[in-house]
């Protein structure tokens, strides 16, 4: 009778309350993550680092910044935004090869190592000053891409210069299905043409790029003066990039800031469903808050209601 007493008394005062709350919050330590399927993203991030992204005509805070120091900035502001399950890699341009420096990774993870290594993605890596990004750059990345990951997409990111430039009468791309690529063109890059600096092999700058110390697009019978080639200036070449992702089946997205490369990167054409390890121990840990609310509020809701009571009685006495 005593025993049947106690836990009536126990589920009257809602004892029982603060003992689940308890296992809750205990569930809510030890809890695993749990694994949920969720859109991700895959891609290989090929930074061109021939001398022409040295140009410094973008701005990064409010102050002049060379094209290659922009991009990286506003990756690093875009690779925050990716959900956790996405991966990403680095790869590096000039010449017509793209050399992989970090295969992909999950982005949660590994934030601080991806970090580190775009930090690191500068001139020192250049091997060669030419470049020929249709030709060589994006289907060399793209092969990149394909041998290391199944489902990894290319972003390329280059202002459209090269070296020396593309006659009227050369293919753009060689040797490139568009069915098996896919992935985006992201030209960053001032419309006004700039000189290029020219630097020596320690990185000191000499100066700029010359006429004469550049191959020049031989004019064609009876164009005008004003369609002389400036092959020693570099502005974004964003139609000639344009062209180019039209004939791979890519995107082009011109590099303004870090919404443009975000929005390009969780573009949902490129999403894909991931097995993502998830926390969701912020789950007990609620349902224990509700029930410690709803253990106290209405005891101490009836104890001032008692207060109120006597204070009522002692005024009649």
């Amino acid at each position: 009778m005593r025993a049947g007493a106690l836990l009536h008394g126990f589920f009257r005062r809602r004892h029982w309350m603060t003992a689940l709350a308890l296992l809750l919050l205990i569930a809510a330590v030890v809890m695993p993550p749990v694994m949920v399927s969720r859109d991700a993203f895959s891609y290989i991030v090929t930074f061109d680092i021939t001398q022409s992204m040295d140009v410094e005509d973008v701005a990064s805070d409010g102050a002049p910044s060379s094209r290659l120091a922009f991009a990286r900035a506003m990756m690093r502001e875009a690779l925050g935004q990716l959900p956790c399950g996405s991966k990403v890699g680095w790869s590096v341009f000039t010449g017509q090869r793209t050399l992989l420096l970090l295969p992909p990774v999950e982005v949660c993870s590994h934030y601080d190592a991806l970090l580190s290594a775009l930090d690191q993605i500068d001139w020192h890596m250049r091997w060669t000053n030419w470049s020929r990004i249709a030709e060589g750059g994006v289907y060399s990345a793209t092969r990149v891409a394909q041998q290391v990951s199944h489902d990894a997409a290319v972003v390329f990111v280059t202002d459209g210069q090269e070296a020396p430039p593309v006659l009227p009468t050369d293919p753009m791309m060689l040797e490139i299905n568009p069915a098996h690529v896919k992935g985006w063109l992201i030209g960053v890059g001032g419309n006004q043409a700039a000189p290029i600096p020219r630097t020596d092999d320690e990185g000191h700058r000499t100066g700029y790029w010359q006429a004469d110390d550049v191959i020049q697009v031989p004019r064609l019978p009876g164009s005008a003066p004003q369609a002389e080639s400036h092959e020693e200036l570099s502005e974004l070449r964003g139609q000639y990039l344009t062209a180019v992702a039209q004939q791979i089946g890519f995107g082009y997205r011109r590099l303004t800031d870090a919404a443009a490369l975000r929005d390009a990167l969780l573009d949902a054409r490129y999403a894909h469903r991931e097995p993502v390890p998830t926390d969701l121990r912020w789950c007990p840990a609620l349902l224990a808050l509700l029930l410690l609310v709803g253990r106290f509020a209405p005891e101490l809701g009836w104890t001032r209601s008692a207060v109120a009571r006597k204070r009522v009685q002692s005024s009649y006495v």
